[in-house]
């Protein structure tokens, strides 16, 4: 049994975990073959016929290409889903060791999901529909109000916070003390819940 695949969320997909389990009797040449058509579609070109020929040549039933086809699609939308920034080519490499995936085929998605054509794959994404903007920089001091038409706040420290985002906007806003003690607990109570959540068989890869 293999933990949930972190940057596919906190449950896998189910193509991608019917994908992966399909791809044990799958040859290194045609899983290529497959791969190549797959990033074509998200690069928006025609794959009518190179699917067809595949389809036609391959030992594979219909149904089962059909599984690996759209297991892939999503494995690779949702990997380029996130900036590289976030997400690193060994953590993704390991994410996809959970799901049991040959080092061979992994190391053929990460050579897409982190090769020369991420550009042109990002491109095509974000054409696709709206992204939401990452976090660029963050940056954060405390302050001490020493003049406030407020007694309650006068001498009382807070956090002063900076968003960049990727979009280029800058966002700023202030957190009294007491607040940002609170967010920090319930940030940490939701980590805790996420990671009870994995633990769970539920969530798990079952042979």
């Amino acid at each position: 049994m293999a933990d949930s695949v972190g940057f596919l969320g906190g449950r896998i997909p189910t193509e991608v975990e019917i994908m992966s389990k399909h791809l044990k009797d799958l040859d290194k040449e045609l899983f290529r073959k497959i791969l190549k058509v797959v990033v074509n579609a998200i690069e928006g070109k025609d794959c009518g016929g190179a699917m067809a020929d595949i389809a036609q040549n391959s030992p594979l039933s219909e149904e089962m290409l059909s599984h690996i086809v759209s297991g892939m699609y999503e494995l690779l939308k949702e990997a380029l889903r996130l900036p590289t920034s976030s997400l690193k080519q060994e953590v993704f490499k390991e994410d996809l060791r959970g799901l049991r995936i040959s080092e061979e085929f992994i190391a053929d998605f990460a050579s897409v999901v982190f090769g020369n054509r991420r550009s042109t794959l990002d491109n095509v994404v974000k054409q696709q529909g709206p992204r939401i903007p990452s976090l660029e920089e963050f940056r954060w001091r405390v302050d001490v109000a020493i003049s406030t038409s407020s007694l309650a706040r006068a001498l009382q420290p807070s956090i002063l916070m900076q968003l960049k985002l990727s979009d280029g906007n800058v966002h700023r806003f202030e957190v009294p003390v007491s607040k940002f003690q609170e967010i920090r607990y319930n940030v940490a109570l939701i980590l805790k819940e996420m990671n009870d959540l994995e633990k769970r068989s539920i969530l798990k890869i079952q042979d």
